[in-house]
């Protein structure tokens, strides 16, 4: 079976009038159809991509007290390291070691906290057995969120709006999260890496090392989303799908476990509208619109308006470790 995932070449972004607007009807058609490309010419070096791999590599190979001397569990903010089995998807635990990060900031004090998402605000962990690590993931994640933020106006101009149609929810810097992951190798071959989820943002980044496991459904077949050197794998999320009314596709994908004796290392970074935002439905044209017939939402997992809400519940659900410890009681959805 052939696989549906597109190449996009982002050069022609900023090539030639003729070449823009193809980029765009591409991202377009990519977006409304498949919900996943792969994109190239992205301006982002394979040397800088492998440094990153390397230092995951690195990072999940100190001993396991140092890595739990920085695990989730001791961060009300959601970050740092994970074991296997510590993260849920779709109520099941994914066979993967990961590291999470996201903006480094000041948490709050609990007097200028008005809304719990606020609490998801604050400092990193960091190893100190690598201090190279916080210089080179943020700027990392700069460099994601530059390329991220392009495609989003590309992505509105593809949906015949304004390139600034959204500009009003990311004004203050979008909500940004980067995971590196190490996904052990298993007797079993299709053991849950990830289970089959969307992904909540605006947008994802996906860079993966030579070892295939990340697969999308399309038209209720899954398909391998092979690793293409030098690329990204590109996915839009519920958020672009909600401010389309539907136009635009979240699709589901997964990851399976690699077979026995391989080890595969990602990076995923994931971009949503800032945490205070709502995001608005855009008033497509007459044409897109009679084909939004309004998004998705999972019925265990409904997809709310306010970002800071929406992020807040997916990462109580997918840790409820750290979520048991730092937030006994249940959320108090203002969006619902």
């Amino acid at each position: 079976m052939q696989n549906p995932v597109p190449v996009l070449s982002m050069r022609k972004l900023y090539s030639s009038a003729s070449s823009r607007q193809e980029f765009i009807a591409e991202i377009g058609k990519a977006a409304r159809e498949v919900g996943f490309f792969y994109l190239e010419d992205h301006g982002i070096s394979l040397t800088e991509q492998v440094k990153v791999l390397d230092i995951a590599k690195s990072f999940f190979a100190l001993s396991n007290t140092a890595k739990k001397e920085i695990q989730m569990i001791h961060s009300p903010h959601f970050r740092g390291y994970s074991a296997n089995y510590s993260e849920l998807t779709a109520g099941r635990r994914d066979r993967r070691e990961q590291f999470d990060i996201m903006d480094e900031l000041t948490a709050f004090s609990d007097a200028d906290i008005h809304h719990e998402w606020q609490k998801l605000i604050g400092p990193n962990q960091w190893p100190k057995q690598l201090p190279e690590m916080k210089p080179q993931l943020l700027s990392w994640q700069d460099k994601l969120t530059e390329v991220s933020l392009q495609l989003l106006e590309a992505l509105c101009e593809s949906l015949e709006q304004p390139s600034n149609a959204l500009s009003e929810t990311v004004r203050k810097g979008p909500y940004r999260h980067t995971k590196l992951i190490k996904y052990p190798g298993t007797s079993e071959g299709s053991e849950q890496g990830v289970g089959a989820h969307k992904d909540p943002g605006y947008l994802t980044l996906v860079m993966q090392d030579e070892n295939s496991g990340l697969e999308v459904e399309f038209e209720q077949q899954w398909y391998k989303v092979a690793p293409r050197p030098g690329a990204f794998v590109v996915n839009i999320g519920e958020l672009l799908e909600l401010a389309s009314n539907g136009y635009l596709k979240a699709t589901n994908h997964r990851v399976t476990s690699p077979k026995k004796g391989v080890t595969r290392y990602s990076s995923a970074f994931f971009m949503a509208a800032q945490l205070d935002a709502s995001v608005p439905v855009l008033n497509l044209p007459p044409h897109l619109a009679k084909q939004a017939k309004g998004p998705t939402s999972d019925p265990n997992n409904p997809l709310l308006n306010n970002v800071g809400e929406n992020v807040m519940k997916g990462r109580k659900r997918s840790h409820p470790d750290v979520s048991m410890r730092f937030y006994p009681q249940p959320l108090e959805c203002t969006s619902c």
